[in-house]
């Protein structure tokens, strides 16, 4: 073992040495200030971002070639060279079958979710008409009933119908009685119903 002295100290470590001391990054906060330090030394310098990467289809890859010599398999009669290139070969061929079967998956997928979408679609129309339709038949009903109202009332009683006015029934409100002063005596409207006897 050696005596310790100077020569065993690290050089940065050293208090003589005039080198900054080296900082590691011990958590992911100071690694990313340590970046970020790097990154304002120079504010001039342009800062080049990777491109965004395509994603890879069977239409990317290579053909497959049409002509393939020496095909023998990764063991019958093949030299020790001859296994990597099989292999290299065979890789490249199911990557391009996984990536063509991928695609089809997808193509199902889209089909499937767009009919999904479409069905959905129709069931909530069918359900807004026949919405539609129920409020229709019960607004045609209302009206019909305040018909029917003011032909049996009939002979010398009169049906007065006010809207707005305050509430006491005499039709001095403030908008005299109805809407816009045009007088709704005996209108078949939706309101407040006064039977004068």
């Amino acid at each position: 073992m050696s005596e310790p002295g100077p020569e065993s100290i690290p050089t940065s470590a050293d208090p003589r040495s005039k080198r900054p001391t080296k900082r590691r990054a011990v958590t992911a906060q100071s690694e990313q200030a340590t970046q970020i330090e790097t990154l304002f030394r120079d504010p001039t310098k342009e800062i080049r971002l990777p491109g965004v990467s395509k994603q890879r289809t069977s239409a990317s890859m290579p053909a497959p070639p049409e002509i393939v010599a020496n095909v023998q398999g990764s063991s019958a009669g093949a030299g020790s060279g001859e296994f990597h290139v099989y292999k290299a070969s065979r890789r490249r061929e199911y990557e391009r079958l996984r990536l063509m079967q991928s695609e089809v998956d997808k193509e199902k997928e889209d089909l499937d979710w767009e009919a999904k979408r479409e069905e959905a679609r129709r069931k909530d129309e069918e359900k807004t008409e026949k919405n539609r339709k129920r409020r229709g038949k019960r607004n045609a009903k209302k009206s019909g009933s305040l018909k029917k109202e003011g032909e049996k009332m009939g002979g010398d009683q009169k049906v007065k119908t006010v809207v707005g006015g305050d509430g006491d029934g005499d039709g001095d409100g403030d908008n005299g009685g109805d809407v816009g002063g045009n007088g709704v005596e005996g209108s078949e409207m939706p309101g407040v119903i006064i039977h004068d006897e």
